[in-house]
């Protein structure tokens, strides 16, 4: 059941962020980012009224630190979609997901199969891989870095959200959500970028929300039933959707370099779901 919901928030992720990156090309990412995630918020606080659970402080605290981290998080992945290839920088943010809550499960005891660290070995040269761009372009060497800083913000996510514990219904959840607005007008208002959505394209990320309090809600049941270090790297399979939906819909171009980085990510997953 672990691995069948951490498909699920992989699925609900690359959809969301195949529409962000659309959206945030007409509005600024700021504002696709705060009516997202505020839509996000509202699926989240609807879904405790109807399943409150039993929560602890401490799940409550968790679920605010993963709202920041995932905040933070998406706005940089949309800006970064928004200026470079989607195929560049949604394997970036993934594995850069996905690093931070294995080294987290590994430090605090969990012991993956061999086959499992073998997969996440893999990782590491498919990151230099699908990073590297062509030197004259900027564009999208921005958006390496910008994929790298969303990667970070969702490891934290992930890390924060695998500590909530069993029982607690979506508490958490939508204290994640509404933290992860607040985060988003925070490092908006430090980078001095306009968020305040008065674009009207800016208002059509609000389709963004039943996906992403979806994914968000897939992965906390997933780490709830399996290993932090297994189910954030099967989650972090998101760009897969994103990169197919991008080459069919954009015609992007996937370089022959990134082609082998995906394959080896493709690999890293794949090795990791089979332990």
């Amino acid at each position: 059941m672990a691995i069948a919901l951490s498909l699920v928030s992989a699925l609900a992720y690359g959809i969301a962020d195949f529409l962000g990156g659309i959206f945030a090309k007409r509005a600024t990412p700021w504002q696709i980012a705060v009516v997202g995630q505020s839509s996000s918020a509202v699926c989240a606080l609807t879904a405790v009224a109807l399943f409150p659970g039993d929560p602890t402080a401490a799940d409550l605290g968790h679920g605010a630190i993963a709202g920041l981290g995932g905040g933070f998080g998406v706005v940089f992945l949309y800006r970064g979609l928004s200026t470079a290839r989607m195929s560049v920088v949604a394997p970036i943010s993934a594995i850069g997901a996905a690093l931070l809550p294995v080294g987290v499960g590994l430090a605090s005891g969990e012991r993956p199969a061999a086959i499992a660290v073998l997969g996440i070995a893999f990782a590491f040269p498919a990151i230099a891989l699908i990073s590297r761009v062509p030197d004259a372009d900027t564009a999208h060497r921005g958006g390496v870095v910008d994929g790298a800083l969303a990667g970070l913000g969702f490891g934290v996510l992930f890390v924060f959200l695998g500590q909530v514990s069993d029982g607690s219904g979506f508490s958490a959840l939508a204290i994640s959500q509404v933290t992860s607005v607040l985060a988003v007008i925070a490092t908006a208002t430090v980078l001095r970028a306009a968020w305040v959505p008065r674009d009207a394209v800016a208002w059509r990320a609000v389709v963004m929300g039943p996906l992403g309090a979806t994914a968000q809600g897939a992965f906390l049941f997933a780490s709830q039933q399996g290993l932090l270090s297994v189910v954030s790297v099967i989650s972090s399979l998101y760009p897969a959707t994103t990169v197919l939906l991008a080459a069919v819909l954009l015609r992007e171009r996937i370089l022959r370099w990134q082609g082998v980085g995906l394959l080896l990510a493709a690999l890293a997953v794949t090795f990791v779901a089979l332990a």
